[in-house]
């Protein structure tokens, strides 16, 4: 995985959270629920990245 997109996955992450703390603090649920789901995808890309890695590692050692 490469160092942009560690960094694209992790901000997404915390805006997903800031977004989830804003829900709590105004109690907009709406708001609350978006962010836990942008938190989840960005959670699931970086899983899915792992794997990628993981996969050209385990290549690599074939070599």
């Amino acid at each position: 995985m490469s160092f942009t997109d560690k960094v694209r996955n992790k901000i997404e992450e915390i805006k997903g959270g800031t977004k989830e703390k804003y829900g709590d603090a105004t109690d907009d649920e709406r708001l609350q629920a978006e962010g836990q789901a942008d938190q989840t995808q960005a959670r699931t890309k970086q899983a899915g990245e792992h794997v990628k890695d993981a996969g050209r590692d385990i290549k690599d050692a074939f070599k």
